[in-house]
């Protein structure tokens, strides 16, 4: 998955809140829910911070017909990402919640016995998120939220990259809005969430010619089991989707995406106000699901701290 998808998904899940109308139904929710999303404020909580790194290799890619194969010799790549989370419950509109994801980014490459390692200041990324109805409120109706956000073009973008293998390549270079929806609901222990995320990219000019990537769009289902003290664990599948490359003003062929993506995740609480989260995913290798990407398969971990 490339990174700016998963500042998209890291922001996104970031500004989720969900409240239920019992005690049960709460510790259920708010410890599968963590499980997924890192930045995830429990019901009791008001703000927290959070640290989230993540290392990643690319064991193989996907071209523009979508035919997976491994590299050649001599080429390998690995990505790392830190992520400084920070989201707060609004104090007057409780339903609610802004958040912020600042990230750096860096890549170590190797092509033809050649090596170099690279890296600055990703896209940060600001989202909010208005819960209509919340998971477990009612019986037989989900819980149903509001997405908004906008990722800002603070990375380094792949034409002012100055490294050979373009390693300290940060980011995207346009600003990009993105809006969706979340669905989830309670059965029990188990929690349910599926979003749906559109997002758009504003035109940029390189070196005099105007360029607009594709109207991206990503799916996501997770299901989360909570556990006792309120440890939880979870799997989870996304796939993205993006439109073909705009220049100027013309389709330019053979560069849609598409990413899909499948983990687990689990959450380990260490006291009220601190926990601990992690997990694998990858991209897997199947012919013709993905396409114009690399298939990686990575580590997450997060440390978050919480008031209330």
């Amino acid at each position: 998955m490339s990174r700016f998808v998963l500042a998209l998904f890291a922001s996104a899940l970031a500004a989720t809140i969900v409240a239920t109308a019992t005690r049960a139904s709460a510790q259920a929710c708010c410890a599968g829910s963590g499980a997924v999303t890192p930045g995830r404020l429990a019901v009791h909580e008001d703000a927290l911070v959070g640290l989230s790194m993540r290392a990643a290799h690319a064991f193989g890619s996907f071209d523009s017909g979508g035919h997976y194969s491994t590299p050649p010799p001599g080429s390998s790549e690995q990505d790392f990402e830190q992520d400084a989370i920070g989201a707060l419950r609004m104090p007057v509109v409780d339903r609610a919640q802004l958040a912020v994801l600042v990230p750096l980014v860096e890549t170590r490459r190797t092509a033809r016995g050649n090596g170099e390692f690279g890296g600055g200041l990703g896209d940060v990324n600001v989202s909010a998120r208005y819960d209509f109805l919340y998971a477990g409120q009612h019986r037989y109706v989900p819980g149903i939220a509001a997405l908004v956000g906008l990722t800002l073009p603070t990375g380094t973008p792949p034409e002012s990259a100055t490294n050979a293998l373009a390693t300290d390549a940060t980011g995207i270079g346009a600003f990009q809005g993105n809006a969706g929806i979340a669905v989830e609901q309670l059965f029990g222990s188990w929690l349910v969430t599926a979003y749906g995320i559109v997002a758009k990219r504003a035109s940029r000019t390189v070196q005099g010619i105007s360029t607009t990537l594709g109207t991206q769009w990503t799916a996501l289902l997770a299901v989360a089991y909570s556990l006792p003290d309120d440890y939880a664990i979870a799997a989870f599948a996304s796939y993205t989707g993006e439109g073909t490359a705009e220049v100027d003003g013309t389709d330019l062929a053979g560069t849609s995406r598409r990413v899909p993506l499948v983990g687990v995740t689990g959450v380990v609480p260490l006291s009220d106000h601190f926990r601990f989260q992690g997990g694998f995913s990858g991209n897997p290798p199947i012919p013709n699901l993905g396409k114009n990407q690399p298939a990686t398969i990575g580590l997450t971990l997060t440390a978050v701290y919480a008031w209330y």
